[in-house]
């Protein structure tokens, strides 16, 4: 199957709001398994999903798996994850305090020029 086409998802729900926080890296991960470029961009309070320590921490649901699961099963499908250098900012963090499956971190005209150019843009 060839490219079907590139999905963005910008994650802004974080640990307040952990109902919300599986589904963007399982809608990536489906994403990529068809054949799409699949790239997670986390801002404001999304951006402490990937902070060291947190994702083990937190479910979506009581009983189910850990956030940090759902990271991983989008990283090993090739998923991107990037984030906000000014959410970092927000959150008084670095680069040193996010996990390893994190791709680095991005400004405003990249996360501007990432959603222009997708085929589709989700919002979590």
């Amino acid at each position: 199957m060839e490219d079907e086409g590139k999905v963005v998802i910008f994650v802004t729900s974080g640990p307040e709001t952990p109902q919300r926080c599986a589904t963007p890296f399982y809608m990536a991960q489906v994403a990529a398994a068809m054949d799409n470029e699949a790239e997670l961009i986390f801002q404001i309070d999304g951006v402490l999903l990937l902070k060291k320590g947190v994702a083990e921490k937190i479910v979506a649901k009581e009983g189910g798996k850990a956030i940090i699961d759902f990271i991983r099963e989008a990283k090993d499908a090739d998923v991107e994850m990037k984030v906000c250098s000014a959410a970092l900012q927000l959150h008084d963090m670095t680069e040193d305090d996010l996990i390893e499956e994190c791709d680095g971190v991005v400004g405003a005209a990249y996360m501007t020029d990432q959603g222009l150019d997708a085929d589709m843009v989700l919002c979590y």
